[in-house]
This record gives structure tokens, C-alpha cells and sequence, in this order.
């Protein structure tokens, strides 16, 4: 989509080409948006921002690549400083991320490191407000999805993996973060349609987004006593390096999406306008929400 086309209206099931992923190729996980074929949009071209963000200090996990990415311009185009964490692995995407959020002109930095261990966690948030002088905004997008067709080829290495990184690393992220943020303060958790609607094969993805739909709510609750305001985004099928990576079925990730209502999977420059707002004071009244973006496949 072209920038002089970001704001035209136009019919929304044929903003992206239907069943653009129909020629792909696999990649080992973690895979990287430089590989991912056809290219995905995370508004590098399309965003423009208008300083909703102006002055704020946001750190976002999985911020190298897919909706991490286009969450990180948008912000940054907002007018945010960000600090972004990947993976050592996914080190090439996150590089050019960073490089597309300080042309923007803003104060951005990168955080290598696992998630799976706490103890990085909180060195992360610790590392992250130093270098923000601060932090108001924290967006826990980081996630792991492996398709496993039967149960009994689920092992609990993988199970264990997946909690610890999708939901462990959360919880240990939003207990450091809250210590040093202030009133009016915005806590956005990545969950996904899989909390509502389980595919097989994701058994262990979609528990750990129930789990994080689930946190939202009741953190929600707590950190509201803070002036800290705690929501969630459950994105539908999106087009992102983690459908290559063993995130689908080498079968579904032909014409991936392309069962929703409206008819093709999301770009993740679709995602990054509500983040933007559950960041900004225009959703001043909104906490322990979970806002779906799904293409018509609907939440409860």
C-alpha cells in the first residue's frame, strides 16, 4: 500500500492482495522478515504519525520483526523514544528496525537477550529505563509458536518453552516495569484469536494466550491502583516470519488467512494503530480490555 493511499478509503478486503502467501518458502525458527517471502508491511513506507506518542518511553519485546516491528515505527513516528528486544538470532531484523526508528528522529536503542530467563528480564527493564529515562509504556509482544499435530508429539520441553516465553516472561517483565511507572501509563500484552478460537496443533500456543488474556484482565485490576492501565490485542492470522518458522502446518501456510470473513491474513501495519492507541490518552478510559483485530473472525 502506498503512502498516498494510507488514508484513501477503499474496500479493506482488497487493501492487501488476497492469498499473498501462496509462495513461500519454510525457515528455520526463529525466522527473520528479511526472509520472509512475500514481504510483509509494517507501515516502513506508509506510517505517518502525529505525535500522539510525543515525549513518551516505550519498551517492546519482539520489536525486530512482524507486529513487534510495525508497533516500534508506529510509536517512534508517534513521536515515542523506544527500546526494542529480539532475540541474538534475530539480530539482522532487529538491526534494521533499529535503523528505521532512528530516522525517525527519535532516541531508540536495542536489548539482546533471551526471554526465558528472569533474570534478564529485569535487567531488561532496568537497562531499558535508564536509557528512556524512564518508562510509561511497555508492550509484551514477544511470543513462541511451534504447529505440533498430536499430542503425543508435544513434548514438555516445548511446552515448558513456549509458557516461559510467551507468559513467564510477561509476568516477570510487568512486575519490573511497574516499578518505574508512573500514573497514566499503558501496559499493551500481545494475545491472539487462538484464547477463543484453538486450532489443533497450537495446543500449547493457544493455552499460553488464554493465560495472557487472562493476566490482562486481572493485572488490570491491580495496577489501576497505580493509575497504570493494562489492555490486550488479539490479533486473527497475520503475516508474519513465525507461519514460515513452524508456526503453521506446510499445508495452511498456502492461502494462510485466507478463511477469514474477510477473506486474506492482516499485515502488521493493520495491528499498529491500535496499539498506538491503547498507548495514547485517547484510551484513557480503557483497561482490562482485549481488542481484537481479526478480519470478521470475531471475538466472544
Amino acid at each position: 500500500m502506498s503512502q498516498q493511499n494510507q488514508h484513501r478509503m477503499q474496500d479493506p478486503r482488497y487493501q492487501y492482495p488476497p492469498g499473498n502467501t501462496r509462495k513461500n518458502e519454510d525457515q528455520p525458527d526463529p525466522a527473520l522478515d528479511s526472509k520472509l517471502s512475500p514481504k510483509a508491511d509494517h507501515g516502513e513506507d506508509t506510517y505517518e504519525g502525529s505525535q500522539r506518542l510525543q515525549g513518551r518511553k516505550a519498551l517492546i519485546t519482539g520489536g525486530d520483526s512482524g507486529i513487534g516491528r510495525a508497533v516500534a515505527i508506529a510509536y517512534a513516528r508517534e513521536g515515542a523514544d523506544v527500546v526494542i528486544n529480539f532475540l541474538e538470532s534475530e539480530k539482522e531484523d532487529g538491526d534494521e528496525t533499529l535503523a528505521i526508528l532512528r530516522n525517525a528522529g527519535i532516541r531508540a536503542d536495542a536489548i539482546v537477550g533471551d526471554l526465558k530467563d528472569e533474570s534478564f528480564c529485569q535487567s531488561l527493564v532496568t537497562d531499558a529505563a535508564e536509557f528512556l529515562g524512564g518508562l510509561d509504556i511497555l508492550v509484551n509482544n514477544a511470543g513462541k509458536q511451534q504447529y505440533v499435530e498430536k499430542l503425543q508429539d508435544l513434548t514438555t520441553e516445548q511446552f515448558t518453552a513456549t509458557f516461559e516465553t510467551n507468559v513467564f516472561a510477561m509476568f516477570w517483565i510487568t512486575k519490573a516495569a511497574a516499578a518505574y511507572m508512573p500514573a497514566g501509563s499503558s501496559i499493551i500484552n500481545s494475545t491472539s484469536i487462538q484464547a477463543y478460537q484453538p486450532s489443533a496443533g497450537l495446543l500449547d500456543y493457544a493455552s499460553t494466550k488464554g493465560a495472557i488474556t487472562s493476566f490482562t484482565k486481572g493485572c488490570a485490576k491491580m495496577l489501576i491502583e497505580q493509575g497504570i492501565r493494562v489492555n490486550g490485542v488479539a490479533p486473527g492470522p497475520v503475516w508474519t516470519p513465525i507461519q514460515q518458522s513452524g508456526g503453521q502446518p506446510a499445508g495452511k501456510v498456502d492461502g494462510f488467512g485466507e478463511h477469514v470473513p474477510m477473506g486474506r491474513p492482516g499485515q502488521p501495519a493493520e495491528l499498529a494503530p491500535v496499539y498506538v492507541f491503547l498507548a495514547s490518552q485517547e484510551s484513557s478510559y480503557i483497561t482490562a480490555e482485549i481488542m481484537g483485530v481479526t478480519g470478521g473472525e470475531h471475538l466472544p
